[in-house]
C-alpha cells in the first residue's frame, strides 16, 4: 500500500468486521495516511469532519447499513460544570496533571494493562504488549502530548520523586481545540470517575488556550460504553447537515 505523501489524500476502505458496538451490526471504515508535512492540517480538517485519529492514520466509519456512529465536540468555551461535575473537580482536588511529550514509559505502560484487563478484556486492543502502546503514543506526525494525572503527595515534584499514576491521556491540538485520541485510568479508583475528571481538565485546558472544542470521538446511541459523552453540555453532533448544537431532551 502506498503511504507516500500526495497533494491529496489517498482514501481507502476496509473489508467489513464485527461491531464492537452494537450487537449484529458490521463495521466498515474509510482511512487515510497522516504523514508528511502537512499532517497537522489534514488531521484538523479531517476531524473536523467526523474523523479520528489512530497512530498515523484517520478514520471514520463507512458502514453500510448503520449510521449510528455519530461525532461529538463539547463547546468548551460555553462548558459549565453542574453539581456531579463539582463534585467529581473535589474529589480530585489532590490530583496533578501534567503535559508530557508523546513518550511512553514502563509505568504508562503498566496502567495501561491494567485497565484493558479490567475493562477491555475482549477488545481489539487486549493482547496490546509494550511494544504496541509504543507505537500508540510514538507513531504521530501531529501535534500530539501526553497528559499524566497523578496524587499529590508531600515532596512530590522534588527531585525524581512522583505521586502516584492515576490516569494517561493522549491528546491532539489542533486549530480549534483538543482532540482526546486515547484515555486510560486506574478503574479501581471508582469514586473519583477519572474518566470524567480527565475530559473536565481537557475542557479547562482548551478554555485556557482561548479554543472552542473538546472533541470526543463517537457517540453510539444505544451503547452504554458511549453514553456518558452525551453527559457534557453544551456539545454539537455531527450530522448530514454539518455540526449541530445537539439537544439532550428530543434524544429519544
Amino acid at each position: 500500500m502506498n503511504t507516500q505523501t500526495t497533494p491529496s489524500p489517498q482514501f481507502y476502505l476496509t473489508a467489513p468486521a464485527t461491531c464492537p458496538y452494537l450487537p449484529g451490526q458490521m463495521e466498515r471504515k474509510v482511512f487515510t495516511h497522516l504523514v508528511g508535512p502537512r499532517a497537522a492540517e489534514m488531521n484538523d480538517l479531517l476531524t473536523q469532519g467526523g474523523f479520528r485519529r489512530s497512530q498515523n492514520i484517520a478514520y471514520r466509519p463507512a458502514c453500510e447499513t448503520c449510521r449510528a456512529c455519530i461525532s461529538v465536540r463539547i463547546l468548551a468555551d460555553e462548558f459549565q460544570p453542574g453539581r456531579t461535575m463539582r463534585r467529581v473537580l473535589a474529589a480530585n482536588a489532590d490530583v496533578v496533571s501534567t503535559l508530557l511529550p508523546a513518550q511512553p514509559s514502563t509505568e504508562q505502560f503498566s496502567l495501561f494493562r491494567r485497565y484493558l484487563d479490567d475493562r477491555h478484556q475482549r477488545g481489539g486492543m487486549s493482547d496490546m504488549s509494550a511494544l504496541d502502546y509504543a507505537i500508540m503514543v510514538e507513531d504521530t506526525h501531529v501535534n500530539t502530548r501526553i497528559i499524566e494525572y497523578r496524587k499529590r503527595e508531600p515532596g512530590a515534584g522534588i527531585g525524581e520523586r512522583k505521586g502516584e499514576l492515576l490516569a494517561v491521556a493522549l491528546t491532539d491540538t489542533m486549530s480549534d481545540g483538543l482532540s482526546m485520541v486515547y484515555s486510560f485510568f486506574n478503574t479501581r479508583l471508582a469514586k473519583r470517575s477519572l474518566g470524567t475528571f480527565m475530559i473536565l481538565d481537557h475542557i479547562s485546558r482548551t478554555q485556557a488556550l482561548g479554543l472552542p472544542h473538546v472533541y470526543l470521538g463517537y457517540w453510539v446511541k444505544g451503547s452504554s460504553k458511549m453514553g456518558y459523552k452525551t453527559r457534557f453540555q453544551p456539545q454539537e453532533h455531527l450530522t448530514p447537515r454539518g455540526w449541530e448544537r445537539f439537544d439532550p431532551a428530543t434524544d429519544i
